[in-house]
């Protein structure tokens, strides 16, 4: 590769890296000159601000929690219970995003019964939405450098005490690395791909097929929390929380 070459990587780099440091800033300021107007009593002019810095593509615990906050603020229960589980999934630990949902959770119409998580499923899951992805992919690839270096102990050495340190180690930074891999992709099939969805709309029947055709099975109201099955056209089938399915129109929901 030749001089100029190496140069125009070079200020691209740079480029790059000035211009992602330049977006934080901005953003962190933005932040709190919605936190300013959310003090002020101003939760509209704050709410625009916050959701400006989402549409950037930015995402965190503490944005969506306020703008969940805001639109608590404005009455709009099913857009509050939508962030705030957004919120939930990069920070599902935090006791006031927990309490939040809690009590948006008592606004809504719809009650159901739920079906409980296995112990393992829900324990697996918070686990991996204990830290982000890109932690636990930090820490399987630290855990596999550790495991070979410790592996390299045990072919190589000729202590015999060495061997058995090198050993139990490897064997134990290889598991961490492999378990720690999967919490990587479970985190990132919870947070970019759970699933879950809000209804957006103020009232909708769950249908027995995908057409207005279908027998009306249930009713349900905005802001109720539902899990995505199946898609066919513009329709969706979903899963309440004791079970029962239907289909409802494609636009009726929100994505977690």
């Amino acid at each position: 590769m030749n001089t100029k070459k190496q140069y125009i990587l070079i200020f691209i780099f740079i480029s790059l890296f000035v211009r992602a440091a330049v977006s934080q800033g901005t953003n962190k300021d933005k932040f709190y000159q919605g936190v300013t107007y959310f003090t002020a009593g101003s939760y509209k002019e704050a709410l625009q601000v916050w959701t400006d810095i989402y549409n950037t593509g930015y995402r965190s615990a503490n944005l969506d929690y306020n703008i969940g906050n805001a639109y608590f603020k404005i009455n709009n229960i099913p857009l509050a219970i939508l962030f705030y589980e957004r919120a939930y999934l990069l920070k599902p630990a935090d006791e006031d995003i927990n309490y939040n949902i809690q009590v948006a959770r008592t606004l809504i119409v719809d009650r159901f019964q739920e079906i409980p998580e296995l112990f393992f499923i829900k324990w697996y899951n918070f686990v991996s939405l204990f830290l982000s992805a890109n932690t636990w992919a930090k820490i399987s690839i630290t855990s596999f450098v550790l495991f070979l270096l410790l592996l390299s102990l045990y072919i190589y050495s000729r202590r015999h005490r060495n061997k058995v340190i090198g050993f139990w180690l490897a064997v134990f930074f290889i598991i961490l690395s492999l378990t720690s891999l999967a919490f990587t992709g479970r985190n990132k099939s919870l947070v970019y791909n759970s699933h879950k969805a809000i209804i957006s709309s103020p009232m909708v029947s769950g249908k027995s097929s995908p057409d207005k055709s279908g027998n009306d099975l249930f009713v349900l109201h905005e802001g109720t929390r539902v899990t995505i099955e199946d898609e066919v056209g513009e329709w969706t089938e979903i899963r309440l929380s004791d079970g029962n399915k239907g289909w409802v129109p494609l636009n009726s929901i929100i994505i977690i």
